[in-house]
């Protein structure tokens, strides 16, 4: 290891990773995916997709997760600056039900590791952010779940404030409660 630095989460499995920048006055390189390093850390998916998205300004995406073929995410930002947050929903873990989020940006280079049993979402912080992901499995068409994103339960605390017009997909506009969700698979806690 050594061209990455990983920070670990308060929650099992989520891992924030800086890669090494190399700089100078033409500009950088970074190795943004090496297999050997990521293994070392502990992450031993195979990413088998790539996606990218743009979005403006407050745009919040999310909070999404796949049902039956869940997914892995390694996520990161080249273009703007995004508040990304993943929601466990492993049942059984210890931390069923908490948040973690971080910023990502082009200037941080910072890059996100979603293990599969998390929701995720993001929130548009600069005026246009591209968003560049790897995935673990494919899409599958009608298979995607999703959470409030301003859930009660939750309290996940996203940095826009309350007179913001968030902008919103249709589908992200009518996702369950937490409560809902847990009711729907028979979870009781």
């Amino acid at each position: 290891m050594g061209r990455i630095t990983v920070e670990t989460c308060d929650i099992e499995g989520l891992k924030v990773i800086a890669p090494e920048v190399h700089g100078d006055e033409r500009g950088y390189f970074i190795e943004t995916y090496q297999y050997n390093d990521f293994k070392a850390a502990g992450i031993n998916d195979i990413f088998v997709q790539d996606n990218q998205s743009s979005s403006v300004k407050n745009v919040l995406r999310g909070l999404h997760f796949q049902i039956n073929y869940p997914q892995s995410k390694l996520v990161r930002v080249i273009k703007g600056e995004v508040y990304d947050v993943a929601v466990d929903l492993r049942e059984g873990s210890k931390t069923y039900g908490k948040w973690f989020g971080v910023v990502l940006s082009a200037e941080n280079k910072k890059q996100f590791y979603v293990p599969k049993g998390f929701a995720h979402g993001f929130y548009v912080m600069s005026d246009v952010a591209e968003f560049v992901y790897k995935v673990s499995d494919f899409y599958h068409p009608g298979d995607e779940g999703g959470l409030m994103y301003n859930d009660p339960d939750l309290h996940i605390e996203w940095p826009f404030d309350e007179n913001c017009e968030l902008i919103l997909s249709a589908k992200d506009k009518v996702h369950p409660s937490f409560e809902e969700y847990k009711k729907e698979r028979g979870i009781n806690l």
